[in-house]
């Protein structure tokens, strides 16, 4: 069994009203996909986080390793690859493009072998998961505190149990936010609050103390991914627990902040961190250090499908009667080809999402769909 091609898919869709993050803005959704061919005429798919384009080409680099291997090896090719550029790169594209060739290459090993992901992880612990439902961005031409409060409350109706709002544009209108957000949902549907590295750590601090009144579960990523230091600070000083990771790429990118206690919850990115491979690794070292670990997810259904496997086959820390389950975080923004893509969309019932069971990632692709929504441009 030998590998014989290696494609990037980029797929595009044009928002009717551009929104933003902290950090971000966004007019269009731009995912970049990954095929890889086998002499069989077995097929893996795969998806990398971050600017699709650039993904590609770093995919179309790594190709030229890839051809003739057997795409079984995932451990050896893995080393390969990430060998072949760690000069330039041990965290960035070169991560997030060798990620989204590693879950390719798991969804050939799954379904050469007959069985789902999960099962060649180590087993599946659970055939479904709740999921939190990500949105309240900050979107053009809208009251955002009106704006968020109606969409959270929406989620509540729809079943979920959890939601994610975006913060980091300053403390008063934050808190103005969170205040109407909490009091759409009620007391009882969990709130977590996502900074997308806006704050300096004085904000920080000042949020999360004022904050803490409306319970609220974590505190994401409150300061840049590069100041450890600062994470350290802002999570002693103030009472909510941090959450932080999906920019910290492989077990090297994770080793500080897991060894110094610099988050509660880790939130590794399967098409980020470095696929299944070096997911499995940050998993066994975050329960070494007792950090929880919740993936973070933002992408299309074959990330989504990826995620699943993950969470199907994560251990319970501790194990026990009633063991703390993971729960999986589910993009509620303008996208139309998130679940096109698939052939049997990967939706969740009353904020419960069932984790599949066919071999490999458990997903067929519409390529239909991926023509529709390839990307025009050169």
């Amino acid at each position: 069994m030998k590998i014989t091609a290696v494609r990037a898919h980029l797929l595009e869709h044009r928002l009717s009203v551009p929104f933003e993050s902290a950090s971000m803005r966004f007019d269009r959704r731009l995912h970049v996909l990954v095929e890889i061919v086998c002499d069989d005429g077995t097929i893996g798919w795969g998806e990398c986080l971050g600017p699709a384009k650039a993904n590609a080409a770093v995919v179309e680099t790594y190709a030229g390793w890839l051809i003739g291997e057997n795409p079984l090896e995932t451990e050896k090719i893995w080393a390969k690859l990430y060998n072949a550029l760690r000069d330039q790169g041990q965290r960035g594209l070169t991560l997030t493009a060798l990620s989204g060739i590693d879950i390719a290459l798991w969804d050939i090993k799954g379904k050469h072998f007959g069985v789902p992901v999960s099962t060649l992880l180590g087993g599946r612990f659970r055939e479904s998961v709740r999921a939190y439902a990500t949105g309240s961005f900050k979107r053009d031409g809208v009251n955002r505190v009106e704006d968020n409060a109606k969409e959270a409350a929406r989620y509540r109706a729809e079943g979920f149990h959890a939601s994610k709002i975006k913060i980091g544009f300053g403390v008063a209108e934050d808190l103005q936010v969170i205040r109407a957000v909490r009091e759409a949902i009620g007391p009882d549907m969990r709130l977590m609050i996502d900074a997308n590295h806006g704050y300096g750590v004085l904000e920080a601090i000042e949020l999360g103390r004022k904050a803490a009144e409306y319970n609220i579960d974590w505190f994401e990523e409150p300061v840049v991914p590069e100041q450890l230091a600062a994470y350290r600070e802002v999570r002693a000083k103030q009472p909510i627990p941090v959450a932080g990771g999906e920019t910290w790429h492989s077990r090297w990118g994770m080793k500080e902040p897991l060894e110094t206690r610099a988050v509660d919850i880790i939130q590794p990115d399967l098409c980020g961190v470095g696929g299944f491979t070096e997911a499995r690794r940050v998993a066994d070292f975050a329960s070494i250090h007792g950090v929880r670990v919740v993936p973070h997810v933002w992408g299309t259904a074959v990330q989504i499908a990826a995620a699943l496997q993950f969470m199907a086959s994560m251990v319970p820390d501790p194990v026990r009667t009633n063991p703390v389950e993971p729960i999986l975080e589910f993009d509620r923004t303008d996208n139309p080809y998130r679940q096109a893509i698939v052939k049997t969309p990967l939706e969740h019932v009353n904020g419960v999402v069932s984790i599949p069971n066919a071999p490999g990632l458990g997903i067929e692709i519409n390529r239909d769909a991926l023509a529709e929504f390839r990307l025009k441009e050169a």
